[in-house]
């Protein structure tokens, strides 16, 4: 297991700067509408940016990160961070475990930890998994690739830190949003490596005859359309215009927490209360390490890439694939057919509660699920 090691201090005269620029934020002008509805809530923004410019203890949470079982890998040019948990027992299966936007590393430890650590929670140590959760390039502590059709690509960079840098054989593997995209073209790219393969987000099939659609299909195709018109306007200016938006995200923290607060709102099980469910410290700590690392503008660059074709086509996935779909996730709930059309299904989990962040929201559905899956296949 890698050591811990300091993985970020901020000087003082850096937090000093961030909060300082949230005690003197200018605030847009409120419209007449309900609030949520045209966007982040103005009243729940102004509390959470005076919470984080006053009481929230940023060198606690900086312990922590720096606390976690942080490696660095060269791989290429590129630098690749991850953490490694361990598991309990020896000769364990090696799981890779990505997340998605707007997330983190940090997203996922208490999985991870579940994971590599069961008998903490209840469970056997005989199912335990070696856990590695690489940050994705561009995120935290990760680079981007110095150009955008720079060689390898992250599927590539992954897999070449699980076998060649790690050492494993053969791995399994999880993903939710990007890291699901991901996740899906290493098992595409590397089926002798890869032992299976648990999503909470399918590819779509590269075409299909739309006359052969069955009725589940048709109104998950529905749906996911109603979902593109209301819902993503986002991704359309991350993956067409991204460098305008970062600029400002880059030199407003509170226009940076506006941005993905709404996100973890809109993408939850929260009832409408993002805080109450994550957490005012959790949120902020997100925010603060996209601020400090300064990656909210590299971490658009999936999205501009996958847009400029950088990014190869799903075709097959021929690996075991197991997907869970939590109700609160973003768009429509894929029907299992829609599924097989790319994926060799062998496990399909309709959750009864959770979101997007289904790592942070329901650490121990996912476990359970992810353990039921690759046990079978270890």
């Amino acid at each position: 297991m890698p050591s811990p090691q300091q993985l970020l201090t901020v000087s003082d005269a850096d937090l000093d700067d961030l909060r300082a620029r949230l005690r003197g934020t200018r605030w847009a002008k409120p419209w007449p509408v309900d609030a949520w509805k045209a966007g982040t809530d103005g009243d729940e923004l102004r509390r959470l940016v005076g919470y984080w410019s006053t009481a929230y203890d940023w060198r606690k949470h900086e312990a922590a990160i720096n606390a976690l079982p942080s490696g660095f890998a060269e791989v290429g040019d590129t630098s690749v961070h991850y953490l490694r948990f361990d598991a309990e027992r020896d000769g364990a299966l090696p799981l890779l475990l990505a997340n998605g936007w707007p997330s983190s590393f940090l997203e996922l430890t208490e999985l991870a930890d579940r994971l590599s650590s069961p008998s903490r929670y209840g469970g056997s140590a005989e199912n335990s998994f070696t856990v590695v959760v690489p940050s994705l390039p561009g995120f935290g502590f990760s680079p981007q690739r110095p150009t955008l059709d720079q060689a390898p690509l992250t599927p590539e960079l992954w897999h070449r830190l699980m076998h060649d840098v790690l050492g494993f054989e053969r791995y399994g593997v999880h993903g939710s949003d990007l890291g699901a995209g991901e996740s899906t073209l290493l098992a595409q790219a590397h089926p002798e490596a890869v032992v299976g393969v648990h999503l909470l987000d399918a590819a779509g099939p590269k075409s299909y005859d739309a006359a052969r659609l069955t009725d589940d299909e048709r109104a998950y195709l529905a749906a996911e359309q109603a979902w593109f018109e209301a819902e993503r306007g986002y991704s359309h200016q991350q993956q067409t215009r991204p460098l305008t938006l970062a600029q400002g995200l880059s030199d407003s923290p509170s226009g940076l927490l506006a941005w993905i607060l709404e996100k973890y709102r809109a993408w939850s099980d929260c009832d409408g209360d993002p805080a109450g469910r994550f957490g005012d410290d959790f949120l902020l700590t997100q925010a603060s390490l996209y601020w400090f690392t300064n990656t909210i503008s590299t971490s658009f660059r999936p999205y501009y890439e996958r847009a400029q074709g950088v990014s190869p086509a799903v075709e097959r996935v021929e690996v075991p694939t197991a997907i869970a779909l939590f109700p609160h996730d973003l768009g429509g709930r894929a029907p299992r057919e829609w599924v097989e059309r790319t994926y060799n299904l062998t496990r399909y989990t309709p959750m009864p509660r959770g979101g997007h962040f289904a790592a942070r929201e329901e650490p121990e559905l996912l476990a359970e699920d992810l353990t039921a899956f690759f046990s079978e296949l270890s």
